[in-house]
């Protein structure tokens, strides 16, 4: 049996469900699988609630990750984890404080070209983080 709503402005009948939604910037486009409460009708606006809106968030921080020329939140957490560091390690090591990957890697935050030009080098060179870590110590 399909779960089912009543629109709280139109008091249309919404049947829970996936329907394909383009999310669009700077001149790129991904589709992803969003969620949410729709009308039978096939061209209707849906009703998303609670999370039902991850999907597209997601692929906005991804896109623009993409032409800022920047790690996506995938690649940051990858790269830490290579590094065998936390994410509060990383943040106190790397710059950008306790939570600083944790925002990152959720894309809350996009990494900073700079951030991102430090990761790959110590993607590369896993070696020189003794480095900063001896740096932060002194």
């Amino acid at each position: 049996m399909s779960e089912t709503m009543v629109h709280p402005e139109t008091g249309e009948k919404l049947i829970r469900g996936i329907r394909p939604f383009s999310v669009r910037y700077e001149g790129r486009e991904r589709t992803v699988n969003l969620p949410g409460w729709y009308p039978a009708k096939k061209g209707a606006e849906g009703l998303h609630v609670g999370d039902d809106m991850d999907a597209a968030d997601r692929a906005l921080v991804e896109l623009k990750a993409e032409v800022q020329g920047v790690l996506k939140p995938d690649e940051v957490r990858a790269i830490r984890l290579r590094l065998k560091l936390s994410q509060r390690k990383a943040g106190e090591i790397l710059g950008g404080g306790p939570r600083s990957f944790q925002k990152y890697e959720s894309g809350e935050v996009l990494v900073s070209r700079p951030m991102t030009q430090l990761l790959r080098l110590l993607e590369r060179d896993p070696k020189r983080l003794k480095e900063l870590a001896g740096s932060k110590a002194a």
